[in-house]
């Protein structure tokens, strides 16, 4: 079946993420841009998945946990989990190797923690947008161990991608999977970097506003949409 997505979305926890992103108005946009499945990747934290899942039920939209994580060398990449539990134990894992310094709401914005009424329930005191002590190559398997999937976030960006950040694929790179924020740019990555004639390709918005979520354009065919079968799916 065709699974319609968007598995980059950011809420108000992420510190550039706007206010009005929180659980019920993503589901709310979700459902009327005609998503079928969606995944919160805030950075660096996973805390507002569970209340976006609850959310999106009464829409019958799936939800993945997600992560936009940011490694040591600042290259962002898309982590994906089928279930809370996996998800909490990599999001213990990364808050450990967090650099601990505060936010400052004036200069960053907010770091909001929600419900699934949209009640702020709690503010993360470190900024999530710092890099996490952990080496790009270091990710796959660690993301593997807990039944997620894990890749590169738009590799045809100008800043915090693995191209922009790094300038080349590392030669002993294993990931088969990866997301570009404009499909259009597919031909000239390719081109520069063949590697990625060998991957999986997504699109998602990177959406960090309500108006920058993705109508129905983009799918994935899954055995069902349920969680565990769309990660079996990216996987292949």
């Amino acid at each position: 079946m065709k699974i319609y997505y968007d598995f980059h979305l950011h809420s108000c926890l992420s510190p550039c993420g706007d206010d009005d992103m929180t659980p019920n108005n993503i589901a709310g946009m979700a459902h009327l841009n005609g998503l079928n499945a969606i995944a919160l990747t805030d950075h660096n934290t996973t805390l507002n998945c569970a209340p976006l899942k609850k959310a999106a039920e009464r829409y019958g939209i799936t939800v993945l946990y997600g992560m936009e994580l940011t490694t040591d060398e600042e290259v962002h990449m898309v982590c994906l989990f089928a279930d809370e539990q996996s998800a909490s134990k990599w999001e213990e894992y990364v808050a450990e190797r967090l650099m601990k310094i505060d936010n400052n709401p004036d200069i960053f914005g907010h770091q909001h923690i929600m419900d699934e009424q949209d009640n702020i329930i709690g503010e993360r005191q470190h900024l999530l947008i710092n890099a996490v002590n952990l080496s790009f190559e270091n990710v796959f398997g660690l993301v593997e161990a807990l039944g997620g999937v894990a890749y590169p976030a738009h590799v045809d960006k100008n800043a915090n991608s693995l191209i922009s950040n790094l300038g080349f694929v590392p030669p002993d790179s294993i990931f088969k999977l990866a997301e570009l924020h404009d499909p259009k740019n597919l031909g000239d990555i390719t081109a520069a970097h063949p590697y990625f004639k060998g991957c999986k390709i997504l699109s998602s918005s990177d959406a960090h506003y309500l108006t920058d979520i993705n109508e129905a354009q983009n799918f994935i065919e899954t055995e069902e949409n349920t969680p565990e079968a769309i990660i079996k799916a990216l996987k292949k």
